[in-house]
Order: C-alpha cells, then sequence, then structure tokens
C-alpha cells in the first residue's frame, strides 16, 4: 500500500516546474528533489500555469535540477503508459487528512482495475462519504500518479474528470479497461 505523505515538511521557498507535449496533450509537472508535487493535463498552457500558480504561491516557479528533469521524464512515461510502475516519488503537501486517505485508496487500485466512488468510500470506513470521495478525487492535483481516473460511477460509467473524460477513457483503454 503506497502512503500518501502527510505534507508537515516545511514549505519550499520554490517548486520547479517543466511543460511537455505528450499524447494526451500539454502535460505539466512540478514538485522538487523531494518529488513531484503536481501533474497537471490540457490542451492550453495557460490553465495548466495558472493553476500552478494558485496552487504554489508565493514559491518561485524554477526549471529544477537534474533530479527533477529525471522524475519529469518518469512522469512522462506513466503518462504514456499507466500500467508501468511510477519511478519517481510523490511530495503531497497539501490535502486534508480525509483528501490523503482517499488519494491513499486510489493508489491501492490495481492497474486494470477500477473501483466505484462508492466502493472508495466503503474501504476508507465510510460507507456514506461517497460525495465527499468524489470531491477528494476532484481535489488531486497529481493526475495519473494518484489514478483518480481508475474511479467511476456505480453503473460502471465514466464521470467527470477534471483532466476532461476523453483522457480519463483513453488512460483506462491503455490499462486495459474496456469503458
Amino acid at each position: 500500500m503506497l502512503k500518501v505523505p502527510d505534507g508537515s515538511r516545511q514549505p519550499r521557498l520554490s517548486i520547479a516546474s517543466a511543460l511537455f507535449e505528450t499524447s494526451l496533450g500539454l502535460a505539466l509537472a512540478a514538485g522538487g528533489d523531494q518529488g513531484i508535487s503536481a501533474i497537471y493535463l490540457a490542451d492550453e498552457p495557460e490553465p495548466m500555469l495558472q493553476a500552478l500558480q494558485m496552487r504554489f504561491s508565493p514559491r518561485e516557479i524554477t526549471q529544477g535540477d537534474d533530479r527533477f528533469r529525471g522524475y519529469v521524464c518518469a512522469v512522462a512515461r506513466l503518462i504514456e503508459q499507466p500500467q508501468s510502475p511510477r519511478e519517481f516519488p510523490l511530495d503531497i503537501a497539501t490535502g486534508t487528512p480525509f483528501q490523503r486517505l482517499v488519494w491513499d485508496a486510489l493508489c491501492d487500485i490495481p492497474t486494470g482495475a477500477t473501483a466505484s466512488y462508492a466502493d472508495v468510500a466503503r474501504r476508507i470506513g465510510m460507507p456514506r462519504a461517497v460525495r465527499a470521495v468524489a470531491a477528494a478525487c476532484a481535489a488531486n492535483n497529481i493526475a495519473v500518479a494518484i489514478p483518480c481516473h481508475r474511479v467511476l460511477r456505480s453503473d460502471g460509467a465514466i464521470s467527470g474528470y477534471y483532466w476532461g473524460v476523453e483522457r480519463k477513457r483513453e488512460l483506462l483503454r491503455r490499462e486495459g479497461v474496456a469503458a
């Protein structure tokens, strides 16, 4: 079981970011020597850059060092092949304890499998918290690495995905899930 860090470390004064092309459109990865803090997917750079500024303000955004660039290459591999193992650490400096509990449960959903929001709520011991689970999925800023794309509605249908329903469908297809 992957444990999502609790974010209790001292906040960094800077964060590195990289914008790059993928087969799913543009991607932005951000983080530092502790690992990746954000992965965004979009068609245009502006929404991702604005989200990065809002999320990590007032930190300085930099280009990053060689270690960070290695993480970015690993992020790109994971986006292209989501069934491959994650080869970079996560650095989660935000999120409520409930969100981190949900994100941890998402990381336990195996590649090629899916779960419903209700399944995730039951897994964390809060079967009535289905809407809160959905909200925690929507608050996930580390696309693909914290696999909220593996969560479907109870009827098996694909529901909203912050990065776009078509991207969610494609990620599931790449993992071998017929959705």
